[in-house]
């Protein structure tokens, strides 16, 4: 019996897994068309969803409906502008609800939402985006027409990110890391609303910044009259950062806005709360702080909100004689003195002003004051304002639990005050700004995570009407030392707007170390996340100023200038240089061109002027020159050039050679040849053997080089040894591989001692009609291990040929001459038969062809063999030979 029963038991239970695995195939689709029916049939937008889900596991015993990737998009006049965006929507109904058919309406009781965004937008007519329900003034819809009903008991919203934009006020709020959820019972008409909130707060009003990321907490019970749409806090406990505060009054929902009637204040007053305010990261414990005197916030908000008022409200920041002293520190801050008002006597947003009477505290024997109004805030704020006070900076981190990796010093003194409007500030008016007063740093010292330490001796800023101006500067860093002095043209600008930081300045130093201003970026090496290059300096977006700078010395990499002046322009994250000189090399070098780190990879383009710089030193010391000519130790003497280049950076700001592009055009001068020092001229020489190149003179040379895509291409340019005509030209890659030509005119005496003897049987005259014999030389693979050949045996060839010919014609002058002499002599008197003489070059050369080509044979083969056993000590002189 018992057995049957199990096996009973059993199948019920394998048949309700069946069924709950069944279901949700026969009734999502059913669902899923009342879910799509609500959205196209009730919303004027664009929505989508990737994927629907019905499951009876998930949420047992009730079934949950999930749409995934759910988005709606607004139509006109937002066209375009996502106002919800889930990663994931839940809904959750009881099992029943799906065997109701269907035109009965479907009851809802819970909602979760999953990594979303909500987008409110209103622009600048006022009109919201939020509006999207389809209007139907001729029909009234009823709970029983609904395909679904809300009798909501829990929802919940996980990682929501809610921002709001009003176009015509410039109000910017945005709630990021959204965790809410609330518990209560939607099926009564007044019900309690039990609800825990976490998020982060910032809030901007016309490009100003008042809430950055200000955690906020809310636990509250809210009794919610859906009738009246009436939400009224009975219970909450709100922290802002760690500050507590206590909510009482109500939120009513109107047609044309929301009325609110709100109250709050801080619980106590001790000055602890004012602590709490600090971000925790900064605050710290408050637990064992010891304080004295008090800090409250009181407030309230009451009125409509519309679409032209705002509740009128009053929020007043108050502490009087409070101090703090935190255990594990030396130093404590006392005399503290708050008192701020935020009010808004009108409703009209505009009319909210904020009165910051008064600021005070005090730091061992340093006093610091502060005062403030802002008028005006949404239009164009007004601001006035003033400071006046010292600060010891090395007092801060003693006082307070800065999280500093290394400590500050330096003491901070200001006596300003100012009045000024946005508008002028937006505008560049500076004539509207009122200014006075100085503000000064001295003593202070910084020490970078990389250990490169700053050294402010003194600086001394002067508010000027409509001008603040940077009277001295003077500080050191590593190996550098620099005086700066200038004008800063936006101050408020750049503080208050994100404007560009605009000025003029000068800057003198006696020595400068570049490597003392240049930071990277190595992020750090973890096991899963190997070290990543570092990526090179980036020129602040936000300069736009120009420097006039004069260094007596000026450390770069390896090289040391001297007496460098010049202008630099920074604007849009590029310095461009105008009329840098240096002394270096012996000579000067001058210098425009530009460098920008706007784009992923840092890039230069530079016009050079090299004039009378030491060959030796330039070309040892400069891995540029290096690449283009590698002539370090060959070629002593003085170099004229100019030299125009572009291309990519690399991290340390040197050069890369493989992007680079550009020419040089360069004049030799007082140069001297040693050929000894270089393989290549070695084995030249070595190969043709009447080179001598030690005494081949560069002076005046002029040289025109190019270069691309890491080759270096050489335009043939003319050189003269002795009598000797030469052309070279070709190119060589920055991997110092070669492939160069050399064109020879060489006159025939420097061909050996034979073709000299052969030469010397010539008249002056014949000898004069002999042409120079060209010789080629090829010069390829590199510079460590050149290989070179010649067309010798061509050239010795050639002058053979000459030679011949040249004897041919002497022989056959001489045939003709001996013939008619001979045929004359034979001839009887009174004979005038004329006689058909072989006068022509073929006729007399077949009468004496075995003669000459016998002697000729004979004199080539001495010339040739002798040519290529000819040593250069048997080098003739420059002289012309007889």
């Amino acid at each position: 019996m018992f057995k049957k029963i199990a096996l009973i038991l059993a199948g019920l239970l394998l048949l309700t897994i069946v069924a709950l695995f069944a279901i949700p195939y026969f009734f999502k689709d059913q669902i899923t068309a009342k879910i799509t029916s609500i959205l196209n049939e009730k919303v004027d937008a664009t929505i989508r969803f990737t994927e629907a889900d019905l499951s009876l596991f998930k949420n047992f015993p009730n079934a949950s409906f999930t749409l995934d990737s759910l988005v709606i998009i607004n139509k006109a006049p937002f066209e375009g502008d996502t106002l919800v965006a889930f990663g994931e929507l839940e809904l959750r109904m009881s099992v029943k609800e799906l065997f109701k058919d269907k035109n009965q309406p479907m009851h809802i009781q819970g909602i979760r939402t999953k990594n979303g965004v909500v987008n409110i937008l209103f622009n600048k007519d006022g009109v919201g985006n939020y509006d999207i329900a389809l209007k139907d003034n001729n029909k009234k819809e009823t709970s029983q027409d609904a395909p679904l009903s809300l009798n909501i008991q829990n929802y919940k919203v996980d990682n929501l990110r809610f921002k709001y934009f009003d176009a015509s006020s410039k109000i910017k709020l945005v709630l990021d890391s959204i965790q809410h959820e609330g518990t209560g019972d939607f099926t009564a008409s007044i019900l309690d609303l039990t609800t825990k909130t976490t998020t982060k707060v910032s809030l901007d009003m016309d490009k100003v910044n008042y809430l950055k990321n200000v955690a906020l907490t809310l636990d509250a019970v809210l009794e919610i009259d859906l009738e009246k749409s009436k939400y009224t806090f009975k219970e909450n406990k709100a922290l802002i950062n760690q500050l507590p505060l206590e909510f009482d009054g109500f939120i009513q929902l109107a047609e044309d806005g929301q009325e609110y009637d709100l109250k709050f204040k801080t619980p106590t007053s001790s000055f602890k709360n004012f602590l709490g305010v600090l971000p925790a990261a900064y605050s710290a414990s408050l637990d064992k702080v010891k304080t004295t005197g008090d800090f409250t916030i009181v407030g309230f908000a009451k009125g409509k909100y519309t679409q032209t008022t705002v509740p009128k409200f009053n929020i007043e920041i108050a502490s009087n004689n409070g101090s703090f002293k935190y255990p594990d520190l030396p130093k404590s801050v006392q005399n503290i003195v708050l008192d701020t008002k935020i009010i808004n006597e009108t409703g009209i947003l505009n009319d909210t002003y904020v009165n910051l009477d008064k600021l005070s505290f005090k730091i061992d024997q340093d006093i610091f004051n502060a005062k403030a109004k802002i008028t005006n805030v949404t239009q164009n704020a007004i601001v006035d304002a003033m400071l006046k006070g010292t600060i010891n900076l090395a007092n801060l981190s003693k006082a307070y639990p800065i999280a500093l990796d290394k400590p500050l010093s330096g003491i901070l003194k200001a006596d300003v005050t100012t009045k000024f409007d946005m508008q002028s500030v937006e505008k560049s008016q500076y004539q509207n700004i009122q200014n006075a007063g100085t503000m000064s740093l001295s003593g202070f010292k910084y020490t970078d995570e990389n250990g490169k330490a700053l050294n402010i001796s003194t600086a001394l800023v002067q508010f000027n009407p409509s001008q603040v101006n940077l009277k001295q500067f003077n500080a050191t860093t590593g190996k550098s030392d620099l005086s700066v002095s200038g004008v800063l043209e936006n101050f408020y600008g750049f503080l208050f707007k994100n404007q560009e930081l605009k000025g003029n300045f000068s800057l003198v130093s006696n020595q400068l170390a570049v490597t003392d201003f240049m930071t990277t970026q190595t992020p750090p090496t973890t096991a899963k996340t190997p070290q990543k290059e570092a990526e090179a300096m980036k020129i602040p977006a936000f300069l736009n100023c120009s420097l006039s700078a004069k260094a007596n010395t000026v450390l770069y990499d390896n090289l040391i200038l001297k007496d460098v002046s010049g202008k630099l322009l920074i604007k849009d994250e590029k310095v461009t240089m105008e009329n840098v000189k240096t002394a270096i090399f012996g000579g000067n070098i001058g210098l425009n061109g530009s460098v920008s780190t706007k784009g992923k990879v840092p890039t230069f383009d530079m016009n050079l002027g090299l004039n009378q710089v030491d060959i030796a030193q330039s070309f040892t010391q400069l891995e540029l020159l290096k690449k283009i000519a590698p002539i370090a130790g060959i070629i002593n003497g003085k170099l004229n050039s100019t030299i125009k280049l572009n291309g990519n950076l690399t991290t340390d700001f040197s050069p890369d050679l493989k992007t680079l592009t550009g020419n040089l055009m360069g004049q030799l001068a007082s140069t001297s040849v040693n050929a000894s020092n270089s393989t290549v001229l070695t084995s030249l020489s070595n190969t043709i053997p009447f080179l001598n190149l030690d005494k081949i003179n560069f002076n005046d040379l002029k040289a025109a080089i190019s270069f691309k895509d890491g080759k270096v291409n050489v335009k043939p340019f003319d050189i003269k040894y002795q009598d000797i005509k030469a052309s070279i030209g070709g190119s060589h890659g920055f991997d110092q591989n070669m492939n160069y030509t050399i064109k020879l005119d060489v006159p025939a005496k420097y061909l050996g001692t034979e073709a000299n003897a052969l030469i010397a049987k010539l008249s002056p005259a014949d000898a004069k009609k002999l042409d120079n014999i060209p010789v080629n030389a090829l010069m390829t693979g590199n510079f460590s291990n050149p290989k070179i050949t010649t067309d010798m045996k061509t050239a010795a060839t050639n002058l053979t040929n000459q030679l011949i010919q040249q004897q041919k014609a002497n022989l056959i002058q001489k045939g003709t001459s001996q013939l008619n002499t001979l045929i004359n002599k034979n001839k009887k008197p009174g004979d005038t038969t004329k006689t058909v003489l072989p006068t022509t070059k073929a006729e007399v050369q077949e009468k004496v062809k075995e003669k000459v080509q016998e002697e000729v044979k004979t004199k080539a083969t001495d010339l040739i063999n002798g040519f290529f056993k000819k040593k250069k000590t048997a080098e003739p002189k420059p002289e012309t030979t007889p």
